[in-house]
């Protein structure tokens, strides 16, 4: 299995994250692999076989080309044979910009790009095939998202309170956040849920728990000073919410296996 990633340049990183691929096109063995929430959407496109989803206890035939909102909760992916993906994780206010459907739709969901911005789904899946190499298709996406870059004012107040979010790694309160960006608690909620689909205090958890495999990643492996650098208010309180979105505890969980958990939150 190869893992391509690759940030935005610096124009673009106010609505793209990343751009990532995963392929395998000899593939023959079926893999089930889980997902955990980071707090990005993702325009994904399949140019391998479909994908299995199970997101609601319910395995799905995955569409080929797809927008996936934000996770509230780990879920599993299984391939059906040769596997190849493209991707571009999104900034999480961007889907309002790409898709009609109001992002409350979005939570724990996976939708056809089909329904997203029509003036960009034709060009994007062209991008997506294998013909183009990795690197090929990040330049050729990239154009094609300038022009949201030039429309689109990102200095709102909504957004800059979700950048400070993601900055301090959830760890500022929401009071803390909303006085720093001169906005009210009350519009911040309104913005989150017209622009986001989760409420500012549950994305500050996602956020807080994604940091958890960065800090595992530079070898801190003492659960103590792990839930100390990370914000929680106890240890106990770490142990509850990498629970909640992983499924396991974490002293059993594999950070250190190849799989797209993993892969997505390093």
């Amino acid at each position: 299995m190869q893992y391509f990633q690759k940030d935005p340049s610096t124009e673009l990183s106010s609505i793209i994250k990343s751009f990532w691929q995963i392929e395998d096109l000899d593939n023959t063995q079926i893999i089930r692999d889980k997902i955990v929430p980071d707090g990005y959407p993702e325009l994904i496109f399949h140019y391998g076989d479909p994908y299995k989803i199970d997101i609601s206890g319910k395995w799905e035939i995955q569409a080929k080309e797809l927008l996936a909102g934000q996770l509230t909760n780990f879920f599993h992916l299984e391939n059906t044979g040769a596997i190849g993906m493209f991707a571009i994780k999104l900034q999480p206010w961007a889907p309002s910009l790409l898709s009609k459907h109001r992002l409350s739709e979005l939570v724990d969901a996976a939708v056809s790009i089909s329904d997203a911005d029509t003036s960009i789904v034709t060009l994007l899946m062209e991008i997506a095939k294998p013909s183009n190499s990795f690197e090929q298709k990040c330049e050729k996406a990239s154009k094609v998202f300038l022009n949201y870059t030039q429309t689109t004012n990102f200095e709102q107040n909504g957004i800059r309170a979700i950048k400070e979010i993601i900055d301090s790694k959830g760890k500022y309160q929401i009071s803390e956040i909303c006085s720093k960006v001169n906005i009210s608690e009350r519009s911040l909620e309104r913005f989150c849920k017209e622009n986001i689909g989760l409420s500012p205090k549950f994305y500050s958890r996602i956020i807080r728990l994604a940091y958890i495999f960065k800090l595992v990643n530079e070898d801190n492996n003492n659960w103590a000073q792990l839930s100390y650098l990370g914000g929680f208010y106890d240890q106990a309180h770490f142990i509850k919410d990498f629970k909640k979105f992983t499924g396991e505890e974490p002293t059993k969980y594999g950070f250190n296996e190849k799989n797209m958990a993993n892969f997505f939150l390093k």
